[in-house]
């Protein structure tokens, strides 16, 4: 029989308020913001009242012995033996009711819960300005147990009844009524059951029993841990990192604040940051036990390790939670071309750039100045690609793992190494492929929507027909005179007269631009062969010439046919992203390529994979069909993901084995040219679309022997692969994430289409 990890045992409401007061029992969220509203407090009281069953209470021990002292504390902060894990709001409802301890709202706002008593009808409710005025409650339930507040309170109370009626309470009417008042106050008898789990279970235990008992289903996670340890052998840290995270929101605070245009942080993700800022570690499941001061290797927990642990995890939290470099990154960002947090898909690129500009700044030592133009290019890449979108962590230890093996100091190969990895991600393909690609969609939030107004941004570029920028119009600090927004250049009624009323098509990315009509424009609903000549008769002829750049119109776009337009404006859309984003460089060189060998040197990844053969069986010896089905999924992986490269001719662990086997099955087709038709083939007949257009082959030399590489672009809509049993039909819906690719299913292969195309 395994041992049991818990106990179960019962505290009285009373004995919680003195363990918690006295530090025993942790409640940290007593100084965080409280999610519960006022009604709910007013029903628990209620359900108590009543004698109901309000839920089980579930303690872990800390482990910390008794007197422990909190990390960079005064003496009388001490680490509490058990930590709340379910029953923390329950618990702060009735902490501050019972001691009328202040609450920190949402908003960040200081108040106190409030709960008012009935005793005529046995009820509650929360207190308001009627119920201060109605002589027939208690307008505050904590006067109840305060000390030499019952008495007062409950003469109070009949005085006010008395006068209300205008006679006086009888004595039995009285003893009724105390009697229901006594009730409320014997609350704090109500007898909690509680579970209470031993020091030796870990947090995967704890995750696990807790959404096992837990009637809602809510998980824990990784970050919910290590903040919990954090309130336990370092609560000064966990403020530090929720003051900051109120200073972001909370306008009008004294002295420096992080308020910024870009992010709200929440104290779990500023956590993330230090952590890989500290450990260089993204995955946080080690975290925990290494912050209990747990050797990996021996299991072993001690308090010397601990110290050590938390003191790196200090330093590291300094420099996150340092103003000067908060505010410097978020100029790197805006470098980028990027204005608000309208124009970010995603926190975990800016977070994770942060890490890197961090680690810039004080591992490398470059300057603030150096540093600028390379975060700048790393967060446009990392955002218009969706890198850190699908298994964020892997993506950040690979990148955190690429920096790593950099020589320490060497700021020189730290630019340059990140520089080679947007290299291998902003290749040729990307920009001539894959982002005319995924331009095709009418989502407002895309990430490359987003690209493209940087990019404008970034040229200074003026709006269509007018002369203000576009860069004021996205920045949160600029009013503009007059609201202008991205406008149809062909109008939704001239589309409807050619039969195309799609809301897909209609407001494609690629027909909306940002534009300004002239006054006797603005009702006009013609086609653009009527409208455009009209007005553009009367504009410069330089100003109409850099305005058609920028706005990436087709020459006579005008006289095209609609879907011809889309398709010719998207790849020039991403001309002009090209364009701004090569400006990044500043004085830099053009980028390093990364050549076949460099990526198959760093790894599997989100946009790299192996596949030892498509034909040769290196287990068996002997040619097996049933491996091409692992090409036609690596592939469908990378078209409905962001693309990626194939080789085919290595093994999971980077060994370059070639193609020599594969190319002895093809008897008088034995030749590159013969594999790359054989590819070709195998493709067209198992997926949905063609690939012509999205799939280059190639064949480069590596260590004397030659591979296959498949390079992806990602396609402009879902793809879907014949089933590895075959079929009519392509049915199967693969797509990369992290390192693997992995098939979805009706409502998150739903979910996904829609994020990922609109």
């Amino acid at each position: 029989m395994p041992p049991t990890l818990y106990r179960d045992t019962g505290y009285t409401l009373r004995h919680l308020i003195e363990n918690i007061e006295g530090g025993r029992i942790g409640l940290p969220d007593i100084q965080r913001p409280f999610v519960w509203s006022a009604a709910k407090t007013r029903d628990l009281f209620d359900s108590m009242y009543r004698g109901y069953p309000i839920g089980t209470l579930m303690f872990w021990e800390t482990g910390a012995e008794v007197g422990t002292r909190q990390i960079g504390t005064e003496a009388g902060d001490r680490a509490p033996q058990l930590l709340v894990v379910d029953g923390q709001q329950r618990l702060t409802a009735l902490f501050a009711v019972l001691t009328g301890c202040k609450i920190v709202t949402k908003s960040f706002d200081e108040i106190n819960v409030r709960i008012a008593f009935h005793p005529e009808d046995q009820t509650f409710e929360v207190t308001d300005a009627a119920i201060e005025r109605d002589a027939h409650f208690i307008p505050d339930v904590t006067a109840l147990w305060a000390q030499g507040g019952y008495k007062p309170t409950v003469r109070q109370f009949f005085q006010r009844l008395e006068q209300a009626s205008g006679q006086p309470l009888s004595d039995a009417a009285k003893d009724e009524l105390e009697e229901r008042v006594d009730r409320v106050r014997d609350l704090h008898e109500f007898r909690f059951q509680v579970v209470e789990l031993g020091a030796s279970a870990n947090e995967e235990q704890v995750a696990d029993i807790f959404v096992r008992i837990n009637s809602e289903g809510v998980k824990l996670n990784q970050s919910d841990f290590i903040l919990t340890l954090m309130s336990v052998h370092w609560e000064k840290g966990r403020r530090q990192l929720e003051d900051f995270s109120r200073g972001a929101v909370v306008a009008g605070l004294p002295g420096p604040s992080p308020r910024n245009a870009f992010l709200d942080p929440s104290p779990d993700q500023l956590l993330r940051v230090a952590v890989a800022v500290a450990f260089r570690r993204a995955r946080l499941q080690h975290v925990y036990s290494v912050l209990r001061g747990k050797d990996l290797e021996t299991g072993k927990v001690t308090a010397a390790r601990r110290q050590e642990q938390f003191d790196r995890l200090a330093q590291a939290h300094t420099k996150v939670l340092d103003l000067t470099s908060w505010h410097e990154f978020f100029q790197c960002v805006t470098a980028a071309g990027f204005r608000s947090r309208k124009m970010i898909t995603s926190d975990n690129a800016l977070l994770y750039s942060y890490t890197i500009w961090l680690i810039g700044r004080h591992d490398f030592g470059l300057t603030v100045d150096e540093l600028r133009p390379v975060i700048g290019r790393w967060f446009f890449m990392a955002h218009t690609t969706g890198r850190y979108s699908n298994s964020p962590e892997s993506q950040m230890e690979f990148d955190l793992g690429r920096i790593g093996s950099l020589p320490p100091g060497d700021g020189r190969a730290f630019t340059a190494e990140l520089d080679r990895i947007i290299a291998a991600n902003f290749t040729g393909d990307y920009w001539d492929i894959s982002l005319p690609n995924r331009l095709d969609t009418s989502s407002s939030r895309s990430p490359v929507l987003f690209a493209y107004q940087a990019a404008l941004n970034i040229l200074d570029a003026e709006i269509l027909f007018g002369d203000q920028r576009i860069r004021d119009l996205l920045d949160p600090s600029v009013q503009p005179a007059k609201a202008v927004d991205r406008d149809n250049l062909f109008h939704r009624k001239a589309l409807a007269g050619l039969g195309i009323t799609d809301r897909r098509q209609v407001n494609a990315i690629a027909n909306m631009a940002y534009v300004t009509w002239p006054a006797d424009e603005l009702s006009n609903t013609d086609a653009p062969h009527d409208y455009w000549p009209r007005i553009t008769d009367a504009m410069d002829p330089e100003v109409l010439e850099r305005q058609v750049r920028w706005h990436a119109l087709p020459v006579g776009w005008e006289q095209l046919d609609y879907l011809t337009f889309l398709e010719r404006r998207r790849q020039l859309i991403a001309k002009v992203v090209r364009e701004a984003f090569e400006t990044l460089t500043g004085e830099r060189p053009a980028y390093v390529p990364t050549t076949p060998a460099d990526m198959i040197a760093a790894g599997e990844s989100q946009g790299t994979e192996f596949k030892a053969s498509a034909r040769w069986n290196v287990h068996t010896r002997q040619a097996d069909k049933s491996l091409r089905h692992n090409i036609v999924k690596a592939v469908c992986g990378f078209l409905n993901g962001e693309g990626g490269n194939l080789f085919i001719g290595v093994a999971d662990d980077g060994t370059v084995l070639g193609i020599e086997n594969d190319l002895t099955t093809l008897e008088s087709q034995a030749s590159v040219d013969g594999y790359e038709l054989f590819v070709r083939q195998l493709l067209d007949s198992s997926l949905s679309t063609p690939t012509a257009t999205t799939v280059r082959i190639r064949f480069p030399e590596i260590s004397g022997n030659v591979v296959c590489q498949i390079s992806v672009a990602a396609a402009g809509k879902p793809v879907f692969a014949k089933p590895a049993k075959g079929g009519n039909g392509a049915t199967d819906f693969w797509v990369r994430v992290g390192n693997a690719t992995k098939q979805l299913h009706g409502d998150d292969l739903l979910r996904y289409q829609e994020e990922h195309w609109g």
